[in-house]
């Protein structure tokens, strides 16, 4: 770890939207599935979901495993599952879909709470994904095929989205907490040491400015003689 590779790693935490996510329903497409995770991240996002069967999220991580190191992908049962939390948490939801009462997906306004709903190609958001919804959007299209592939629509949405935020100043201050953070600071920095902590029940030690252990040698002194006086009868 670099000092210059930890203050990029700093600097991309800070421009994190706690309050922007992805909803995915039923897309079973690795590749789309990956390119929608990276574009979650270039937006600022750190975490989005997943709603579709055990099997094949399976296929789909051992696909994205790059994707996964900076952007927390959930899997969940079924877009309700997915939807209904965050509603309750005050999100709205604007479905990808065309209907009598979509409207241009510009004219959303993506500095509230957010979720983005994106159905699979061919079927589009579920009936129940429909429903849920608190707004239909569309992306103008103008020629003979009627939408764009997922993952380039969720390119298109989210760099309208990340714009009104920027506009707005949201990425100007940190805006995740400091336990979420500084949590997710050390296991980027970090991430087999991090493991092992998480492995043995052990808070994550503090980090210098260089994304290294403040005192590691004593650290791993008083994790040794912890271990040791466990089995010392």
């Amino acid at each position: 770890m670099t000092a210059a590779r930890f203050q990029r790693l700093r600097q991309v935490l800070e421009c994190r939207q706690p309050d922007l996510t992805i909803v995915t329903d039923n897309v079973h497409k690795s590749r789309n599935l990956s390119a929608i995770v990276r574009t979650a991240d270039a937006a600022g996002i750190g975490k989005m979901y997943c709603a579709m069967p055990d099997k094949d999220y399976k296929a789909f991580r051992g696909t994205a495993m790059g994707s996964h190191s900076w952007v927390s992908v959930q899997r969940k049962p079924d877009v309700s599952a997915a939807l209904i939390p965050l509603k309750e948490q005050g999100y709205q939801v604007l479905a990808t879909h065309l209907a009598s009462d979509s409207v241009d997906f510009r004219e959303a306004d993506y500095t509230r709470p957010t979720v983005i709903l994106l159905g699979a190609e061919k079927l589009g958001v579920s009936v129940a994904g429909c429903e849920l919804a608190d707004m239909h959007i569309t992306i103008p299209m103008r020629g003979m095929v009627q939408s764009f592939n997922v993952s380039v629509a969720a390119g298109i949405i989210l760099a309208e989205a990340e714009r009104q935020r920027q506009l707005a100043g949201l990425y100007a201050n940190r805006r995740l907490d400091d336990k979420t953070y500084y949590r997710t600071l050390f296991e980027w920095a970090q991430p087999k040491l991090s493991e092992y902590c998480r492995e043995n029940g052990l808070a994550y030690p503090a980090l210098d400015d260089d994304g290294e252990l403040v005192d590691g040698l004593a650290w791993q002194h008083a994790v040794r003689d912890d271990r040791a006086a466990k089995f010392d009868w």
